[in-house]
């Protein structure tokens, strides 16, 4: 059977319809004979890309899902947490954002008169403009993407921007009026119930946010409640997976660390040590064991530079895959914030629990694995009832969703992370931990060994210095890593 969501991707390939560093105020320039269906999945692409190679390398290194082989340098700088605006680390994924993805949106929005068509496109733009503020805490929004009339665009509060886009979803979704999509869709497959449970998974993950910052929390609280009471969420994983193992139509993430550059990673500490304690089988689905002593082994953290006689084959070496698709939403993310509203703010013990359960089988079922009851069935290392206190199980349900949110979607880990302070910071230094293992709590993260911010953990990303080159009258002065996203008040 043919595969249309490959010839699709690949068609977008071949006329060059993929991000690109462009102002992001300009129109971006595409061959004249590109037919307009193709606009919508070429700015699924361009997020495809974004989150699922730039993004999804530097905040697993955050998330400490992996680290700097100790016989290669590509990421040094990543691990050992120093970098600014210099180091360009952000430039390729906003200029995907928007010169590619926001512009082409744009055009469906505008030029579309199909309600269904421009209600997707609105959940996409939803969903990058959440991904620049969770990365920048400011974000180009009310005059972006507006061509010569605004060739400075100012930076909005991300706040600002976080409410100008639930407005847009809500908007959208009311106009509405039964219409069939008519755009080529390569993540939900012109399946409007699909984008509408993507907007409403995307409004609790917001909704959350600004309960966490204070910002009108009982409001908020109200309509995240309403939300998992109506259940009208996506089912299965929104993801965009039109790849195959074949030059140039291979995963992005894949394709830059398995194929153009020397492989670069291996193992974290924290996520192999908290993985073995539990004796979750998916430690087998990330990684390989390492070559010297046959067992699962994790690289501390910013640690290369100082352990000089570590090898590669001293850890574990990640497991690479082709034709794995990107995920813009898991369904075990979103279960895992059903399992969170629900106990919370809706003292249901038993809907949080099942949604709990949910998450961790969601998962298993994304990387092809059964019997996920060993995790959370009678005995499992990671059951309901072994947490006593609603601590205790909010603990439970955000180790797990980082645990789920590896190898799946690294800029979601890093966020949550940062939101719920889970996994928490190790209160042992790296040389500490690596001089006495008993020290350490199995799962926590730790500073760098080499850290160049000074023992603190990476809190958002530096603003591009493509946007101060091309907008250096509105580009916010700049902001240090450790500066938190509005958001993030822990």
């Amino acid at each position: 059977m043919i595969n249309m969501k490959k010839i699709i991707l690949f068609a977008l390939l071949i006329v060059g319809i993929t991000s690109c560093d462009l102002d992001i105020n300009q129109d971006p320039s595409f061959p004249g004979d590109v037919e307009p269906t193709l606009i919508f999945p070429a700015a699924q692409n361009a997020i495809a890309v974004t989150v699922g190679d730039g993004m999804y390398n530097y905040a697993g290194f955050f998330a400490q899902y992996y680290d700097q082989m100790p016989e290669a340098n590509q990421y040094n700088f990543l691990v050992q947490y120093d970098f600014d605006e210099s180091n360009e680390y952000f430039n390729r994924s906003y200029s995907n954002l928007y010169s590619g993805a926001l512009m082409d949106l744009k055009t469906v929005v505008e030029k579309s008169t199909n309600t269904a068509d421009i209600f997707a496109a609105t959940v996409l733009r939803a969903f990058a403009f959440q991904l620049v503020v969770d990365n920048l805490d400011k974000a180009p929004y009310s005059e972006a993407l507006q061509g010569s009339a605004t060739l400075s665009p100012k930076w909005d509060d991300g706040q600002d921007v976080y409410k100008g886009i639930l407005q847009e979803l809500d908007e959208a979704e009311a106009a509405l009026d039964g219409e069939l999509m008519s755009i080529n869709d390569l993540v939900n497959n012109k399946n409007i119930s699909q984008w509408k449970g993507f907007a409403n998974a995307l409004r609790l993950r917001l909704y959350l946010r600004f309960i966490d910052a204070n910002v009108d929390a009982s409001t908020y609280t109200a309509k995240a409640v309403s939300l998992v009471n109506s259940g009208n969420f996506f089912t299965g994983d929104i993801t965009f997976d039109a790849y195959s193992d074949e030059t140039n139509k291979r995963n992005p993430w894949y394709n830059t660390n398995y194929i153009s550059l020397a492989q670069n990673h291996v193992a974290g500490y924290p996520i192999v040590t908290y993985l073995s304690s539990t004796n979750d089988p998916r430690i087998a689905f990330n990684f390989e064991k390492a070559e010297n002593s046959g067992e699962y082994a994790g690289e501390l953290p910013g640690s290369k530079a100082d352990l000089k006689n570590m090898k590669n084959a001293d850890y574990s070496a990640m497991k690479y895959y082709a034709t794995k698709p990107v995920y813009f939403f898991t369904q075990s993310q979103l279960q895992f914030l059903i399992a969170e509203v629900a106990l919370r703010f809706m003292g249901d013990d038993a809907k949080a629990k099942a949604a709990y359960e949910a998450g961790i089988a969601a998962d298993f079922a994304a990387r092809g694995m059964t019997s996920p009851e060993v995790m959370y069935g009678a005995g499992g290392t990671v059951a309901w009832s072994t947490a006593t206190t609603t601590e205790k199980k909010l603990e439970l349900i955000y180790m797990q969703k980082w645990v789920a949110l590896c190898y799946m979607d690294h800029m979601e880990a890093w966020s949550e992370i940062r939101r719920t302070d889970v996994p928490k910071l190790s209160s042992a230094s790296a040389q500490a931990i690596h001089n006495d293992p008993t020290i350490y709590t199995a799962g926590e993260l730790i500073a760098p060994w080499r850290n160049g911010f000074g023992g603190a953990m990476v809190k958002r990303m530096p603003y591009p210095s493509t946007a101060r080159r091309q907008n250096p009258v509105t580009t916010p002065a700049v902001a240090k890593a450790t500066e938190s996203v509005w958001w993030d008040v822990k």
